[in-house]
């Protein structure tokens, strides 16, 4: 009888604790932050197309941030509508885009292309894939320098940007592999070498904002072509391409080893002028501490992302994930801050910076350190939640 029960007072205290260890994992238990970024951005905006905005607009960053919350459908089939309403916005049954127009050959209208194949692999709509070759059609007829680089827009002549890498080659190496087009592989390789080659510092190791061949604008270096400061999201952008294009790159490419090893030679010069308090990046990245220059939130996230994707797949070294970790780390404490509801606010993003045009932009270092920041922009937003994805932070 004593032994009967002893048995059942030891059942029971087994199963007490048992519950008490499910309750307080649950209470312990911290949403994702990729979850509660979204969340923030649905919060402000019920639909993509009007998220900080009065009129709606075909734009590579807005894609940009659909496609990062649409990495979380599975979490919540809301996530994978966000985007897809956006793109069914402006995309037309024969696969005309609004606010798209071939004969602007603007690169940063081609960005949304990679939503549209994400959209075309899951719901195998039509639409997706004449709207994807309307713009390839676009980097078909893509104005290039003599040298054969792209063109960042018919407007700026004879011009290579490093934003303009991510703009194009992750949606042409997808499309490659996609539909069976394995020339593009080849273009893509070729653009992110030559816009390489052109903006290398080879004293930092580091990549210029720019390059102008023609040497015509004033921004430029009249020797080199190349602009006059290192841009720490132009940089991201073209780190985020690398890590992009390699994923889909076929193994026994013969520039496969090339790109790996372009992205181990930036990323090394990128933790160079990482600061050493806080591990993020400055606007202008190698003048950290002078006056009104920034941790700047989107070219930290971007190359954050980049560093978990490369180390996660054997680009980089495993030290680069624990770098990516650290500095994650390091943007919520520094730059994002937390409301009652769980809201969240991203600080010191660049809302853009450009070369040129008109009225003309400089680029000198008052440009970059006067630019407006946007709290929660979309060129922030998106690459901390996939940041926060590789991470499963």
């Amino acid at each position: 009888m004593r032994t009967f029960s002893i048995f059942f007072l030891f059942v029971a205290l087994i199963g007490c604790n048992s519950k008490n260890t499910k309750q307080n994992s649950a209470q312990t238990a911290e949403p994702l932050w990729s979850v509660k970024f979204a969340e923030t951005v649905l919060h402000e905006a019920d639909s993509l197309i009007y998220y900080q905005r009065e009129k709606p607009k075909y734009e590579y960053d807005y894609a940009f941030l659909g496609d990062a919350i649409y990495k979380l459908k599975d979490v919540d089939p809301k996530y994978g509508a966000y985007l897809k309403d956006y793109i069914d916005y402006f995309l037309h049954d024969d696969g005309k885009i609004d606010g798209q127009k071939t004969s602007d050959y603007n690169i940063d209208r081609v960005r949304p292309g990679n939503s549209m194949i994400t959209l075309y692999q899951d719901y195998g709509d039509e639409k997706y894939k004449l709207g994807i070759e309307t713009l390839v059609d676009q980097m078909k007829g893509q104005p290039r320098t003599n040298s054969g680089g792209f063109w960042h827009k018919k407007m700026y002549p004879y011009q290579m940007w490093l934003d303009g890498l991510y703009m194009a080659s992750p949606f042409l190496s997808r499309y490659a592999n996609e539909f069976g087009q394995p020339q593009w592989f080849d273009e893509v390789t070729f653009q992110l070498q030559e816009v390489y080659k052109h903006t290398l510092d080879e004293k930092t190791g580091l990549v210029y904002h720019a390059w102008d061949e023609s040497r015509e604008q004033r921004w430029c270096n009249k020797e080199t072509g190349q602009s006059k400061h290192f841009w720490s999201r132009a940089t991201g952008w073209y780190m985020m391409a690398l890590v992009d294009v390699l994923e889909n790159l076929p193994e026994e490419h013969k520039d496969r080893e090339t790109l790996i090893t372009i992205l181990n030679d930036l990323s090394e010069a990128v933790l160079k002028v990482q600061d050493a308090k806080t591990q993020l990046w400055y606007q202008v990245m190698d003048r950290g501490g002078e006056e009104r220059n920034y941790l700047e939130a989107s070219g930290s996230a971007m190359i954050i992302y980049t560093f978990a994707k490369g180390a996660k797949n054997g680009w980089l070294p495993q030290s680069y994930l624990e770098a990516a970790n650290s500095a994650f780390d390091s943007m919520i404490e520094n730059l994002v801050s937390e409301d009652e509801n769980g809201r969240l606010t991203l600080t010191n993003t660049c809302g853009a910076c450009g070369l040129g045009g008109n009225p003309y932009r400089e680029a000198d270092y008052n440009y970059y350190v006067s630019e407006k920041k946007v709290d929660n922009d979309p060129k922030g937003v998106a690459p901390m939640i996939m940041a926060a994805i590789e991470l499963n932070k």
